[in-house]
């Protein structure tokens, strides 16, 4: 039993996916969805205490931040149990739900109308919490994007993949502030040095260097900037899936292992499905599934929104492209990295 609603973070379940064939090697989610409000609830506990122990964070004072949701609701639940005002930036792409959630936990919500001249809307809610900041003086920021807390939060999540799978080969996960892959990659390799690291983004997105483009789709998925928590030279290959690819295999991920999340996670099961058909049989995947559906339900699992958007629910592209150095990608396509470089370029091509 919890004692607390912090206490119950990170007791998460892991699950086997449907072998089809004894030809692919098997799959292992862990389904982060489980926390309370989801996987940065991790982060959100780790930065809060760890700030509060080192008097960062004072008795009382505001914690502001800046999220298009995932790590907003962990800060909300953490941040105001503890007794602290939440001050969130963020928006117009939050849903409706995540919204009324933050507002039911007590949560100051403040929604940016729009983009700045450069840095998409990552940028313009970076410069509203400037103004926060001068307005609370004693205001904590988190910095998700660049606290060392944010990896060091999912070693305990490696420690549970070697305590349940015995011993992990390959990671596969979703990349946005990139503390999840990289933090449980680091610890990952303490125990099997040769585990193979691969990141998954949304095409559009800047991470790995190509041009951001503000219109996609997805959420929870890629990033405007290049954040600092992600540790490149811990990434083997990397594997972009567009708006389309991603949304019908989230829809893929329900209908055929009825887990209902969002398209972080079904871009993660594209790519481990096509993994497991690469590989040798005994290898063993994880992967991790961060995100649940319930954000999406008038996107992704509305029917009219999809029409709307030209997008086939039923478009489960399974032959991914290879490519040779980084370039803007409208398809699933994949690189190869070695230290944190092209594999073929050894430079990184814009």
């Amino acid at each position: 039993m919890a004692l607390s609603m912090i206490e119950l973070i990170g007791k998460t379940p892991l699950v086997q996916l449907r072998r089809e064939t004894i030809e692919h090697a098997s799959i292992y989610a862990k389904l982060e969805m489980h926390n309370p409000f989801g996987m940065k609830d991790r982060v959100a506990k780790q930065v809060i205490l760890e700030a509060k122990r080192t008097g960062e964070l004072k008795e009382g004072a505001p914690i502001v931040e800046s999220s298009s949701g995932t790590l907003a609701m962990g800060i909300a639940l953490v941040g105001t149990y503890l007794g602290h005002d939440v001050h969130i930036v963020t928006d117009p792409r939050i849903d409706q739900l995540t919204y009324t959630k933050m507002k039911s936990l007590g949560v100051h919500v403040h929604i940016v109308d729009e983009m700045g001249p450069s840095g998409g809307w990552q940028q313009a809610r970076l410069d509203y919490l400037d103004g926060l900041l001068s307005r609370y003086p004693d205001a904590f920021w988190p910095k998700q994007y660049e606290n060392i807390e944010n990896p060091r939060s999912y070693h305990e999540l490696a420690d549970d993949l070697i305590a349940e799978m015995g011993h992990v080969d390959i990671l596969i996960a979703g990349v946005g502030s990139g503390g999840s892959l990289c933090g449980t990659a680091e610890r990952l390799k303490k125990y099997n040095p040769n585990v193979k690291i691969i990141a998954v983004d949304a095409a559009g997105s800047s991470i790995f260097h190509q041009n951001d483009r503000p219109g996609r789709l997805q959420g929870g998925l890629g990033n405007s900037l290049q954040p600092k928590n992600v540790n490149y030279s811990v990434i083997d290959e990397v594997h972009w899936l567009n708006d389309e690819e991603a949304f019908s295999w989230t829809l893929e991920l329900a209908r055929y292992e009825k887990i209902f999340a969002g398209n972080s996670s079904g871009s993660v099961y594209a790519v481990a499905k096509w993994i497991s058909r690469t590989v040798d049989p005994n290898t063993k995947i994880a992967c991790i599934f961060p995100d649940r559906g319930d954000r999406y339900y008038t996107t992704i699992y509305d029917e009219m929104y999809l029409k709307n958007k030209e997008i086939n629910p039923f478009a489960l592209n399974d032959i991914p492209r290879k490519i040779e150095h980084i370039q803007d990608t409208d398809q699933w396509s994949y690189i190869f990295f070695e230290n944190g470089k092209c594999l073929h370029e050894k430079v990184i091509v814009y």
